[in-house]
């Protein structure tokens, strides 16, 4: 990301330049063109495009707005402007030459044309320490032109004075260097500064002003001059070697090396970030090392730049790549007389998880690679050659003096292997000793051996602890492991079901009875008895009295309800895994209830009375049926269990049905029709509710349960028809219609009716359907409140028979049915 910003303002800053070198070389088309600040962002890309379309680089148009004055203040300026008006826009359309390749690339194109080429280069110049530092977009060198007049600052032409009287008389001098290098003030003759310090150029103008002033500066005389640096001037300095950006830049008289280095975009991969000179009329008068400046922020050879001063950039003489555990990894530059432990310094030093006792490194020789290793010791004497690869590793993943204790000790965990702490005995007294359940008979010691293989050292714990055996001693990455009573058997449980709140498995205890089990169970429930009792137990040991088929003991025994603990049969004590049972009240149950709805005198919800009572008690007990009782509808709907999927599809049909023929009941009378049953886990009784009240013996006069719902709906007296139909209705019941007469009434079959399946749904939920025998149908019949239902055919999956296959298959039977009838 810091990539692509340093690229936009970089292109920025050439957007500038466009517009001086096109106001200088004629090719702007107004002579009086306005100041660059207050042109728009798109009238500087105009000009930008018009300077590219005549066949100028990205680099030509840059260094053209340096050698045009622009001062480097002036150039951060519209740098900024233009970087927000790019960021805003997101428009990526200019133009950028990569000075490394020399091949020019569209920088709309560089996320598909030239990526891969650019970040891969770019990628491996950020890995040389110090080339990120150039790529900071948001950092700047620029020089503090309001700052204080700095000590022994040389004046030169287009530097400005600023010369204050003040005290007896007062007055105000603006004072530019000439080209000539001299300053002149009211009619006094010219003074000469070019070349001097501020300090030696101040000397000399109070002297040439005594001539005005006699007492200036003079002491008692009251009239004082200060003079100080205003505006300075522009200086040309040029970059050159292996930068980033080679030319003349034209900066602040009090720009410094580092300025011009920035600006120049630094070192390019093959620069040397080590040795930069700057040289000044044919000398060198700084020699830079950008290290001391990154790795120990020493400006000291950061010296102020001159007119015409050249800053050279020379070749790598050696780089080598640090990889690994080291803070900082990447490429460095070795500088004659640099040691490994100087790179490690550049690289901020090992991390906290580094193996430090060697350093394997790999180095190039005139043939082929060979493989080094520098020990701990020779850090500081080792000298690196150019091309070497240094891999610092981590240290190995385990302790060199480690034991652990594992188990039933009060601080299990992992100990060092030191005196005080070398044998088995004295690992425990740091683990503060055994914990209570410790089981002592045994416990084992996890070792390697010299070749790594585990083994397993068993030992008799609780003699070892007696003295009575000699103490082990310990070796590195031991593990003690000491188990307890309870990890060496099985988890004890016991059980409780039945008549009690909650029931379950708990924890067993010793001397554990059965009323603190249904002490812990929640006690008795409402129709729980404490009599009979029932406690199963394993056979483990004894078997007196047992037959060889039989593998537990059963007692069984009453308890008190009220859990008392003076009575003896209420300290039965359990033993693990003991199952206890406890029985209901045989006649104690909840009341099972049944509800009557529809044409009886008192409608509503009954309670069972007795396990005898049927379908005739239940409408004697509702006050028996009103006169519009219609008996050939009515319905007994009962639950059933969840877990008949069939059926449960089987109901969803039913309640479809029942559904339909309740809408043709509302249709008769909204008002009374009855309410439509639960859709879910309930099925159909078939009823003759007449031949029941007529004889109550009939095997129909079912028993009750509970959940049932008995419906009496009243007199039906309309027919329903549905499915493919031209015209599904309801039409009134008419005992001289047959069945192709209701038909008629819907207005016939459509094409797509299955006539075959037709199938009708009686009031009192029974189906019943058409009945087929060769070419003859025998279609159901039809009472009041019947729903007539006409399927549709079902869509065919393949190719349907041709007129010509059709006729074939009728011809056929035609004769099957002529040669059935000879035959009889």
């Amino acid at each position: 990301m810091n990539l692509r910003k340093n690229l936009k303002m970089r292109f920025h800053s050439m957007m500038m330049g466009v517009f001086l070198l096109l106001a200088g070389s004629g090719l702007a088309v107004a002579q009086n063109l306005p100041n660059p600040s207050q042109l728009s962002n798109s009238q500087l890309l105009q000009y930008y495009q018009k300077a590219k379309a005549s066949g100028m680089s990205d680099m030509q148009i840059e260094q053209a707005a340096m050698a045009q004055g622009f001062t480097l203040d002036d150039i951060a300026k519209l740098r900024r402007r233009l970087t927000e008006e790019q960021d805003g826009s997101g428009r990526g359309t200019f133009r950028r030459d990569t000075v490394s390749t020399g091949r020019s690339l569209g920088y709309q194109d560089l996320p598909t044309r030239a990526d891969t080429l650019y970040d891969s280069l770019q990628a491996r110049r950020m890995r040389i320490f110090g080339a990120s530092f150039f790529a900071n977009a948001s950092l700047t060198f620029e020089p503090n032109l309001r700052m204080a007049t700095p000590r022994n600052y040389i004046l030169g032409p287009d530097d400005e004075l600023i010369v204050d009287i003040y005290g007896n008389a007062v007055d105000n001098y603006r004072l530019k260097v000439s080209p000539e290098g001299t300053v002149k003030m009211l009619n006094l003759a010219p003074v000469y500064v070019n070349g001097l310090t501020i300090e030696q150029a101040s000397e000399r103008i109070v002297a040439r002003l005594r001539q005005a002033f006699s007492s200036l500066n003079r002491p008692g005389g009251g009239t004082y001059a200060n003079i100080t640096l205003g505006d300075v001037r522009s200086i040309k300095v040029i970059v050159t070697g292996d930068v980033m950006r080679p030319g003349t830049y034209t900066v602040s008289s009090l720009a410094s090396a580092f300025n011009v280095l920035y600006l120049s975009g630094g070192p390019t991969e093959n620069g040397s970030f080590r040795r930069i000179e700057v040289i000044r009329n044919n000398n060198v008068v700084s020699k830079l090392d950008l290290y001391k400046f990154l790795v120990n922020a020493d400006l000291k050879d950061n010296i102020s730049l001159q007119d015409q001063d050249i800053i050279m950039i020379y070749p790598y003489q050696a780089r080598v790549e640090l990889l690994g555990e080291v803070k900082r990894p990447g490429i460095f530059e070795a500088h004659p007389g640099d040691t490994f432990g100087d790179l490690l310094h550049y690289a901020g030093g090992y991390t906290s998880e580094a193996y430090t006792a060697s350093v394997r490194y790999r180095r190039n020789t005139p043939k082929e690679w060979r493989m080094g290793q520098i020990a701990a010791n020779e850090t500081t004497t080792f000298v690196p050659q150019n091309g070497d690869r240094y891999e610092i590793g981590k240290i190995l993943d385990r302790y060199e003096n480690v034991v652990a204790v594992r188990g039933a000790v009060y601080r299990p965990g992992d100990y060092a292997l030191e005196p005080g702490t070398s044998t088995v005995r004295q690992l425990l007294a740091k683990a503060e000793g055994l914990r209570e359940e410790a089981f002592l008979n045994r416990a084992l010691l996890h070792r390697f051996q010299p070749n790594m293989e585990p083994s397993i050292l068993a030992f008799d714990l609780g003699k070892l602890m007696r003295g009575e055996t000699e103490d082990i001693p310990l070796q590195r990455q031991d593990s003690l492991v000491i188990k307890s009573v309870q990890e060496l058997r099985e988890a004890y449980s016991v059980s409780i079901a039945g008549a009690v709140n909650k029931g379950g498995q708990f924890l067993y205890s010793e001397g554990m009875t059965v009323s603190d089990l249904i002490y812990l169970a929640g006690g008795y429930t409402e129709g729980g008895v404490p009599y009979r009792v029932e406690v199963s137990r394993r056979v483990k040991e004894d078997t007196v009295g047992l037959m060889p088929s039989q593998n537990t003991r059963i007692f069984t025994f009453d308890v008190q309800d009220d859990l008392a603990m003076a009575d003896r049969r209420q300290r039965f004590v359990l033993q693990p895994f003991d199952l206890v049972f406890i029985r209901k009240s045989p006649r104690y149950e909840a009341q099972k209830t049944v509800v009557v709805e529809g044409e009886v005198r008192f409608p509503g919800r009954y309670t069972i009375d007795n396990n005898t009572e049927r379908i005739t008690d239940l409408i004697r007990r509702a006050g028996g049926l009103k006169s519009a009782a219609y008996l050939s509808g009515a319905r007994l709907t009962r639950k059933v269990p969840n877990t008949d999927l069939m059926g449960n599809r089987f109901l969803e049909k039913l309640n479809q049905n029942e559904l339909l023929r309740r809408a043709t009941q509302a249709d008769g009378d909204p008002e009374t029709a009855p309410e439509p049953p639960q859709r879910l886990n309930r099925e159909l009784v078939g009823l003759d509710m007449a031949s029941i009240l007529q004889n109550p013996a009939l095997p129909s006069n079912v028993l009750v349960q509970d959940g049932d719902s008995l419906i009496i709906p009243r007199i039906v007296e309309t027919v329903r028809i549905i499915g493919e139909v031209l015209n599904p209705s309801i039409v009134n019941y008419d005992p001289a219609f047959r069945f192709k007469d209701y038909i008629a009434q819907a207005g016939g079959y459509t094409d797509n009716a299955r006539k075959s399946k037709v199938f009708v749904s009686y009031a009192n939920g029974r189906l019943d359907r058409t009945k087929r025998f060769l070419f003859f149908h025998n279609r159901p019949e039809v009472v009041p409140g019947t729903t007539v239902n006409v399927p549709a055919k079902p869509i065919r999956v393949g190719r349907e028979t041709t007129p010509g296959e059709r006729v074939a298959i009728l011809s056929l039977l035609g004769t099957l049915v002529i040669t059935l009838i000879r035959l009889f």
